[in-house]
């Protein structure tokens, strides 16, 4: 899982912190366990964890998990995830990548908004669409049949 964005970046004391759960830079609260939860689901699977930040540029955090491993949690509905993201963020330039065994697939809002036109996203047909591309292409790069 890679997730990447071009926000304002962590100065290396923030990026040194960012794993600790007693660690947040937000206001609302005093504990920040979303990137050592994550942190943790990858590295109990044998896989790996990184952060990689500069200040002004951005962050991406990459965690690799082992598939097979027995402490390896559910992915889930990832595709009403990604569905529910794109739908109520249209503002957010969204790409998901979906790959496996040698297969991928791509969903980029902005090209998906270039088509539209102006449409929203939020639009029933559309957002329907959205939603049988994002499940039928998941199955088929599962091995499955398209739905």
């Amino acid at each position: 899982v890679r997730i990447a964005d071009n926000g304002e970046g962590m100065s290396p004391e923030q990026l040194d912190r960012a794993a600790d759960p007693f660690y947040t830079t937000r206001t609302t609260r005093k504990v920040g366990l979303g990137l050592s939860f994550f942190k943790q689901a990858a590295e109990s699977t044998g896989g790996s964890f990184e952060i990689v930040s500069r200040k002004g540029e951005g962050t991406v955090v990459t965690a690799v998990f082992g598939l097979s491993h027995i402490d390896r949690m559910p992915l889930g509905d990832i595709s009403s995830v990604i569905h529910t993201f794109a739908i109520f963020h249209e503002e957010t330039r969204l790409r998901y990548r979906y790959c496996r065994d040698g297969r991928e697939f791509i969903l980029d809002t902005a090209e998906v908004k270039e088509m539209l036109g102006g449409v929203s996203l939020k639009e029933r047909e559309v957002s329907a669409f959205l939603k049988e591309y994002l499940d039928g292409n998941k199955a088929e790069v599962d091995g499955g049949e398209w739905i």
